[in-house]
């Protein structure tokens, strides 16, 4: 059976090599992306982008080493002007602000790519409600299929584990 694929923003490789925060909502993300890193991250097919490995890159050079140490086996994806366009159009689309231009380009890559889902931190521009409800209507507007965005939290355990009753 095909394993379903998965894009990786950047925020979670930043949550699995940062050192432990002294903010108890920080600390509690990035024990939950190690969990899921630990025991469900074989489930999927992995990938990221060149931007996420820019992203990366940015930094303390030490911290850049320890997050880079984790994209070895990631799939990475071109950056293509169909990834670009669609990025630009995400953005009038969902009204984001400049700043989140990258957040869009990281959404771009996940639809361009067909992924099945995006996984992530961000709760301002990609994992949060109203994002995606705009999302349910850019996908019936252009016929374009829209990964499910999640947090780590929201794949730490399968269908299996949750039985309900």
């Amino acid at each position: 059976m095909k394993k379903p694929t998965l894009y990786i923003e950047t925020t979670i490789l930043s949550y699995l090599a940062s050192r432990p925060s002294r903010d108890i909502i920080v600390q509690a993300h990035q024990q939950i992306t190690q969990d899921w890193w630990d025991s469900q991250r074989k489930n999927y097919e992995l990938h990221i982008s060149a931007i996420v490995l820019q992203e990366i890159a940015r930094g303390d050079p030490d911290a850049s080493k320890r997050r880079e140490l984790f994209t070895d086996d990631l799939a990475i994806l071109d950056v293509s002007d169909a990834v670009r366009n669609l990025a630009k159009e995400l953005v009038k689309f969902l009204n984001l602000p400049q700043r989140a231009e990258l957040d869009a380009l990281h959404l771009a890559f996940a639809i361009e790519y067909d992924m099945d889902y995006l996984l992530t931190w961000n709760c301002s521009h990609l994992a949060n409600g109203f994002i995606m409800s705009r999302l349910k209507e850019f996908e019936a507007k252009t016929l374009r299929s829209v990964p499910v965005i999640v947090t780590p939290e929201e794949l730490n355990s399968t269908g299996e584990d949750n039985e309900m009753g």
